[in-house]
């Protein structure tokens, strides 16, 4: 146990510190370090791998003590928040020369892993969320905010839709999560914390969401008079969980975060929602193999230049487009874009120069921007009044929006230009950074400063004239100040007006009169030139905040044309088409579609393309085929299509002609969960379930194999029942691929089924696949003829032959046959489809027994009859 009235009035200090926050690694500013003290210590050392060692702290141990140097406090921070740390700068807030007794001290921040704003311990491309969620009877509020950008975003959600909240959470992907406790415990129960697949929920304050209190804060923090002007009128579940949030931030910031800007009120969707199934899936921002950016959508289209727009290309994957106008004006900007082709180098050039002006805005409102990043923010202006000049001579209508945001403040770039150096330190407090000519009072001490190495100079040379001391030199230390050193074989001749300063082993040091007045004037200069400096940095730190919501709309306009330009130069290099997108449309067509991806892998080279109609006639296709024919690539062709449609991007194939979608739900492989008691089928059916559930007659749904993870007759009757729903009830546009040729005869029984199939060649040595769709089915899955070309054993492949002949075309046909279906003449939406009518083992037997007449039996005969019968029930059901 500490004895605390023991303690030195420091460490007195430190504790009333981490008294207050208890669940932080306190880093305790002293002289050119953070400390740590204590458990701290001991927990950070280990973190950090530093040197464990003590202080003395009142008591008769030392304190146990770890730290880091001030400077280089950035590269240790991420690595205390990786380890699920919180940190608290405890900073110096008085001058320690000023200072009579002890240095004030307080916590200036709290760094949280959803408060980082520093833009080296994030990734340029992505974006780093705070969520806040409030859970009441009826509703969920979601608020999330990215400090770092200064973007803020608002919903709700019903609160009997779990898989609704599961699926936006996983979409906003925060790095960090707090809510009331009602919230973060059914937050908790979901998979997604579990498998460390998004961290823990923590609970935080009751009161920061309580009503009242959440709209007091929302008024103060956006200085607004009502809700009204906010667009949060009458949203009591929203206004709580941004109310929470609110007070989050201002806790652990403690400053006015005038870069957090309005609320983002998401009601009515104009934007696709992607679940993470989708995401994964379709292999949108990376791949499934090597989980890497390369092989991806986003791998294929961020062509981008800066920061924003790398961001800003990854949320137009993420959030496509469901409003007509806005696709098509963004598609317009791009045709304008390729007609102008010369423009595109002149434009990439300039947005190569440009800065992350969107965290740059951060820093200032942080007040912590330096003067290197604000000569790049210079020179990042200076690239957006080239741009816009650029633009002033083609900007039509598509890229007006973007022409008229663009402000090069001009007035701000000239104060900046005026007064910052080509390349100024990174540090304010080096000083040497504001240029010649700027500040009258400033040129005057510099000169003093320049003018004195010369005076110093001469003097030395004057003293050894006048004296004959020829060892004699100047010299300057911290301690003792400017000096004049004479070698110990000279001492007897120094003269007398030379005080004595200190005394080495081979040389005295003196200090003259007027060596001492000049001293005085450099280092008064000196000090005056920082502090001149420091004061015009904080005047132009003034005027950077005044700017910020203009620098935001730059930064906005930029990561725009970052993405246009970015775009083009994709449609450009891979020769893509402009598709045709409107609300009058009814129908997906598709002429010679090609996989974006798998084209720009492989260098467009020998792609086969295909084509793709769903329309009223057809809503569902079923796709059969050998493995490795291409079904699954064509599926997810189709979908990769129609999302950069909606994307506003140029696309791969001749002719694409689409309606609006509103979803694009994927069911593509297995991923088991089995350590969280989910097998592959049930993980399978899950997603399943989550499809039938959201989809409406405006999504397009791919499913690849559905039902695979169970029995045949299981699988073939979930997907036949699965595929039917779709057509019959939900009408949405779907792709199925399936191994269940049985599937084929929907074609026969539903008006919107058809029927495709993967061509192949068949010749004496094996298959060869032609990657072409065809109309019609196929009746073999030619399983074993891949199997071959994948090397198993011929005496395995001879033995697969042999049993696929004896059992493959009756268990096909006993199939189908066996399924009844209703008369369709009946109303689609109450077709039943009675698989549970398959005649069992049982069945066969009763049938058996009703057709055998016992009274002309003999006893052998009967007992044949019996031992048959008893053959049948003990046999296993056939399983393929």
């Amino acid at each position: 146990m500490i004895d605390y009235n023991k303690l030195s009035p420091m460490m007195k200090h430190y504790f009333s510190i981490k008294k207050q926050y208890p669940d932080c690694i306190i880093l305790y500013r002293l002289g050119d370090f953070y400390e740590m003290f204590f458990d701290d210590a001991i927990k950070a050392s280990k973190i950090l791998d530093i040197a464990l060692t003590g202080r003395d702290c009142g008591l008769e141990e030392r304190a146990p003590m770890c730290g880091v140097p001030f400077h280089a406090v950035d590269a240790y921070i991420p690595k205390l928040l990786n380890a699920g740390e919180k940190v608290a700068i405890c900073e110096q807030l008085s001058d320690p020369k000023a200072s009579k007794g002890m240095v004030e001290r307080g916590v200036v921040r709290v760094i949280t892993p959803g408060t980082i704003t520093e833009s080296e311990m994030l990734e340029d491309g992505s974006n780093n969320y705070l969520l806040s969620v409030f859970n009441s009877q009826e509703n969920f509020g979601l608020s999330w905010v990215d400090l770092s950008t200064g973007e803020l975003k608002t919903t709700k959600i019903n609160a009997d839709d779990i898989d609704s909240l599961k699926e936006l959470i996983l979409f906003i992907n925060p790095s960090e999560i707090i809510g009331n406790e009602k919230s973060t415990n059914v937050i908790n129960n979901l998979n997604i914390t579990n498998m460390n697949m998004l961290p823990k929920a923590q609970k935080y304050y009751e009161y920061s969401f309580e009503l009242e209190n959440a709209k007091k804060s929302i008024l103060q923090f956006f200085n607004a008079k009502s809700l009204k002007a906010l667009d949060l009128e009458k949203e009591d579940i929203i206004i709580s969980s941004l109310g929470g949030l609110i007070e989050y931030l201002t806790n652990t910031q403690k400053i006015q975060l005038k870069h957090v800007k309005t609320p983002d009120v998401l009601r009515e969707m104009n934007k696709m929602f992607l679940d993470f199934n989708t995401v994964r899936n379709l292999e949108l921002l990376e791949s499934f193999t090597e989980r890497t950016k390369k092989g991806s959508l986003l791998g294929l289209l961020d062509k981008t230049k800066t920061s924003m727009g790398a961001r800003a290309i990854k949320k137009a994957i993420l959030e496509p487009f469901t409003k007509a106008s806005t696709i098509n004006n963004r598609l317009d900007a791009i045709e304008e874009h390729i007609n102008l082709k010369d423009n595109i180098n002149l434009l990439t050039n300039e947005l190569s120069k440009i800065s992350d002006i969107e965290r740059l805005c951060t820093k200032i409102a942080y007040n912590s921007i330096n003067p290197r990043e604000c000569r790049s923010l210079l020179q990042s202006l200076f690239a957006i009044a080239n741009i816009k000049e650029y633009m002033s001579k083609y900007a039509s209508k598509s890229n007006i929006n973007i022409f008229k945001k663009l402000q090069p403040l001009h007035s701000l770039s000239n104060m900046l230009n005026d007064a910052l150096i080509d390349s100024p330190p990174l540090l304010a407090r080096d000083g040497g950074f504001i240029k010649k000519g700027f500040h009258p009072e400033l040129d005057k001490y510099k000169s003093i400063q320049k003018d004195a190495k010369k005076w110093l100079a001469e003097y030395e040379a004057k003293e050894k004239y006048k004296t004959g001391l020829k060892t004699l030199k100047i010299g300057y230390n911290k301690v003792f100040g400017y000096y004049l050193e004479v070698s110990k074989s000279f001492i007897n001749q120094v003269p007398s007006y030379y005080d004595r300063r200190q005394t080495l082993s081979n040389s005295e040091r003196y200090i003259t009169a007027e060596l001492k007045e000049m001293e005085e004037n450099i280092l008064t200069a000196e000090e005056k030139v920082l502090e001149i400096e420091l004061e015009i940095f904080d005047n132009i730190k003034k005027v950077l905040n005044d700017n910020i919501s203009i620098l935001q709309e730059n930064a906005k306009a930029i990561a725009e044309l970052d993405v246009l330009i970015s775009l083009t130069i994709v449609a450009i290099n891979n020769n893509y088409s402009k598709p045709i997108i409107n609300k009058k449309i009814k129908h997906l067509t598709i002429k010679n579609g090609r996989h974006p991806v798998i084209e720009d892998l492989n260098n467009m080279l020998n792609f086969v393309p295909n084509d793709t109609t769903l329309d009223e006639s057809c809503s569902t296709i079923i796709i059969t085929g050998p493995n490795m024919g291409g079904k699954s690539t064509i599926m997810r062709q189709v979908a990769l299509i129609v999302l950069l449609a909606h994307i506003g991007s140029y696309v791969p194939a001749e002719f694409v002609e689409t309606c609006i979608f509103d979803r694009i739900f994927t069911r593509v492989g297995a991923s088991d969960n089995l350590s969280f008691g989910q097998s592959t089928f049930m993980v399978e059916m899950s997603e399943v379930t989550n499809i039938i559930n959201n989809a409406t007659k405006n999504s397009l749904i791919i499913l690849d194999e559905i039902g695979r993870g169970t029995s045949t007759l299981d699988g073939l009757s979930i997907a036949w029942a699965v595929a039917e729903y779709i057509t019959t009830t939900i009408k949405s546009k779907t792709l199925i691929a399936t191994h269940y040729h049985e599937l084929s005869e929907l074609e026969n029984l539903i008006d919107k089924v058809k029927n495709y199939h993967m061509l192949i060649s068949e010749e004496k040595d094996g298959i060869s696949f032609l990657y072409k769709i065809a109309r019609g089915s196929t009746s073999k899955s030619f399983g074993v003829e891949v199997a071959k070309m994948a090397g198993l054993k011929e005496e395995i492949i001879d033995r697969a032959n042999i049993i696929l002949r004896a059992i493959g075309k009756e268990h096909s046909a006993e199939l189908v046959n066996k399924i009844t279906l209703t008369p369709h003449k009946k109303s689609k939406a109450n077709i039943q489809m009675e698989f549970f009518d398959i005649p069992s083992k049982y069945t066969e037997v009763e049938t058996r027994l009703m057709h055998t007449d016992l009274n002309n039996c003999t006893p052998i005969q009967a007992l044949t009859i019996l031992n048959e019968l008893k053959k049948i029930l003990t046999e296993d059901e056939y399983e393929n």
